[in-house]
């Protein structure tokens, strides 16, 4: 204890006085809301219900960051323009044209997958392209170089489809059997988000049969552990690689689909956010492992969704509702210094250091 104490400096002193600090004030404003009791059951309840469908959206996203991490150990930064390039070419293309001819309203269903398997196959498509282009070439160069080209990708799609489809915000159009709510649980549920909680289950159950039971999922996952050994056991690694990133952006564009029927819009720098906040959520659940990925997007999305009414609120903070995102990546902070391996961690992670 004393060698301990006397390595301390006054760095680490200074950052354990700051954690500790974060601690109190999360603490104390989670006391003091509880006592105060400002909100009833029903608002706690919308805010978990949100709070799910939020995180059910980073969830798909993230997991689009934590297979290409666990396959190639870069941050493809690019991620964020798979999930917009979908949902924008496909609402543009597809969704306004059918709105405007009403078969959206009267055949709702067969609209709604016809805009997503559109989303999907573009969303794949942008992805198999970069990899192809921007980073099959940097393969075995030092990782800075991916990365840096990696930012440069997620430039060069947003202005390319800015160019597409113009630099203004465009309505999704409305679906009117979607609007309105469902009673449950003595409290009023968005049709929306009651369909983005079911895709996202059905999606996530198809996404672990593909990887845990097929011999393509079986593949990534041998890619992942060991690429040289793989090719020695008759796997294409680079066929492997491109059928990583195409399932990431195929996650991607499902998440864009209940993105844009969510918030009913769509534009061209709408995969920034929710793209920083998906490899949050990866980093979060353990980046690397698909459980942690959809793990850390329901953490982030039910801590963005009762943290600032939860710790904020009651401490006298002007605008609370407005720091969400303080909130999210004060969590990221505090997992990272009390958990680096995020919440699920990830075993082959230490292998691989």
């Amino acid at each position: 204890m004393r060698d301990r104490l006397a390595k301390l400096n006054l760095i680490d002193l200074f950052l354990w006085v700051a954690r500790a600090a974060i601690l109190v004030v999360i603490l104390v404003g989670t006391i003091k809301t509880i006592i105060s009791n400002p909100y009833s059951l029903r608002n706690w309840e919308d805010f978990i219900i949100f709070g799910i469908a939020q995180g059910s959206m980073y969830a798909l996203i993230a997991i689009g960051y934590t297979l290409v991490y666990g396959v190639l150990q870069m941050i493809n930064f690019a991620h964020g323009e798979f999930f917009m390039s979908g949902i924008f070419a496909s609402t543009s293309a597809v969704a306004i044209p059918l709105a405007r001819s009403g078969y959206l309203a009267s055949h709702p269903i067969p609209s709604l997958l016809l805009i997503a398997l559109t989303s999907i196959l573009i969303s794949v498509g942008i992805a198999l392209l970069t990899e192809r282009i921007a980073y099959r070439p940097l393969r075995y160069a030092p990782r800075l170089m991916p990365l840096i080209t990696a930012i440069g990708a997620s430039f060069f799609w947003q202005y390319y489809f800015r160019g597409l489809f113009g630099s203004q915000v465009i309505p999704f159009p409305d679906i009117p059997q979607l609007q309105g709510t469902v009673s449950f649980l003595h409290t009023q549920v968005l049709k929306t988000h009651i369909l983005v909680i079911f895709v996202t289950m059905v999606v996530l159950v198809a996404l672990n049969f593909f990887i845990s039971s097929t011999r393509p999922g079986k593949a990534i996952r041998a890619v992942a552990e060991n690429k040289d050994v793989a090719a020695l056991m008759g796997i294409n690694v680079d066929r492997t690689i491109s059928l990583t990133f195409a399932t990431g952006a195929a996650m991607a564009g499902v998440a864009g689909m209940l993105y844009a029927l969510v918030f009913q819009q769509v534009h061209f720098f709408m995969g920034f956010i929710p793209g920083i906040k998906a490899f949050t959520a990866a980093v979060l659940g353990g980046i690397g492992s698909i459980p942690g990925a959809a793990v850390g997007g329901l953490f982030l999305g039910l801590f963005e969704s009762l943290g600032p009414s939860l710790f904020l609120q009651s401490l006298g903070i002007p605008a609370f509702n407005q720091l969400k995102d303080v909130i999210a990546f004060t969590m990221l902070v505090l997992v990272l210094i009390f958990r680096p391996q995020g919440i699920v961690g990830e075993r082959l992670k230490e292998k691989k250091a």
